[in-house]
């Protein structure tokens, strides 16, 4: 039997981020999107409230939440502000290679630090010259006694410049694909790591993006996830996991979109009559409602799919591809039924746009999507 309810747990933890969000974040989003500034106070008081770190087990200290609540607190925190949820979030994002392929041990010693103290994590897997194309990067790992030596360059890492901890994947043959990709637990102050510079981004600007360079970078042999070769799977598992995660963000940002609008089209006035009353402007909002209803339950879908142990990665792609279009279209007609105030800085509904323009292209293109969910079909 089909149940949409959701549980008390579930409705308080959607209350208090609401209540973040809409008090913590929401106030000061235009301020950190125009100045480019990281809002640290902000995440770090996320921290103690205890809307971070979410996917943690129990059992090492974290709040062991599932990624259908992730979900739900993903949509909520986006509201506010994406450009901080996504920077929140990517601690998870950097997180989920260690709880996918780690040992106990390299558990405890690196993820159990982030429930005691506050700490960044990154996921480092994007570089120049191979995005989507993530089995042809170029970043080399060479095994030297007990040790790994890095050289490469990683971009566009989320939390680059400001993390303690990167999941970072590396190739030991470029010539052998993803077959010889690796995945390591790499530490801020290891010799040889460094982060470039800050990306001046055209949305979600509150979140750190830079380039993360190893040269002759020391990696201990103990912070191999897996086995050699088994990086690429890990990456895929993990991004797998995510991606319901990116399908909230999405409908967070297109519902806080789609309520400024309905508020903005009751408050205009056209021709002595609020636009609301025009059937041109009811057709767009109708339509904004509907995607957004759609994108969420997709998610939610994908979400459970993947709590419930069942192979997720077409539903994955689905709630990712989805809501994200959806995300751009609805903040986009935002825009159209604000008119000239739509596209000023002065109003809301141009950062949103800006911001839903990224979540098409993160944690793999949009038609990267549709090669995924393409494959999954023939592959049925």
């Amino acid at each position: 039997m089909i149940d949409f309810t959701l549980t008390d747990e579930q409705l308080a933890l959607q209350e208090t981020a609401r209540r973040f969000a809409q008090t913590e974040m929401a106030p000061q989003a235009a301020h950190f999107d125009q100045t480019g500034e990281f809002p640290e106070k902000i995440i770090k008081k996320a921290w103690e409230t205890g809307l971070i770190n979410e996917g943690i087990p129990e059992e090492y200290g974290g709040p062991g939440l599932s990624v259908l609540d992730t979900c739900i607190l993903t949509e909520e925190l986006a509201a506010g502000c994406a450009g901080m949820t996504t920077s929140m979030m990517v601690n998870s994002l950097g997180q989920l290679p260690i709880l996918i392929g780690g040992t106990k041990a390299q558990i405890e010693k690196h993820i159990v630090p982030f429930t005691k103290e506050f700490r960044y994590c990154s996921f480092a897997l994007t570089e120049p010259s191979s995005g989507s194309d993530a089995a042809t990067m170029r970043t080399i790992a060479k095994k030297v006694g007990d040790k790994y030596i890095l050289n490469g360059r990683k971009c566009f890492i989320t939390n680059g410049g400001v993390a303690n901890l990167y999941s970072t994947f590396a190739t030991l043959d470029p010539s052998k694909g993803h077959k010889a990709i690796c995945a390591f637990i790499v530490e801020r102050d290891s010799p040889g790591v460094s982060a470039g510079k800050k990306e001046d981004k055209m949305g979600q600007r509150a979140s750190n993006t830079t380039d993360v360079i190893f040269e002759d970078a020391e990696i201990p042999a103990e912070n191999l996830l897996g086995r050699e070769g088994e990086g690429f799977p890990i990456a895929m598992k993990t991004l797998d996991k995510s991606r319901p995660m990116i399908g909230a963000l999405a409908v967070g940002v297109a519902r806080a979109a789609f309520e400024h609008a309905v508020r903005y089209a009751k408050e205009r006035q056209a021709f002595g009559t609020p636009i609301a009353s025009f059937q041109a402007v009811q057709f767009m909002l109708a339509d904004m409602a509907k995607d957004i209803e759609a994108a969420r339950l997709l998610t939610y879908q994908a979400a459970w799919m993947i709590d419930q142990g069942m192979n997720a990665a077409k539903y994955s792609s689905f709630a990712k591809c989805f809501a994200s279009d959806a995300a751009m279209r609805v903040t986009t007609d935002a825009v159209q039924i604000y008119g000239g105030y739509g596209y000023s800085k002065e109003y809301p509904v141009e950062k949103l746009m800006r911001d839903a323009k990224l979540i098409q292209i993160y944690e793999g293109t949009n038609q990267i999507q549709r090669v995924v969910m393409a494959r999954e079909i023939l592959k049925d």
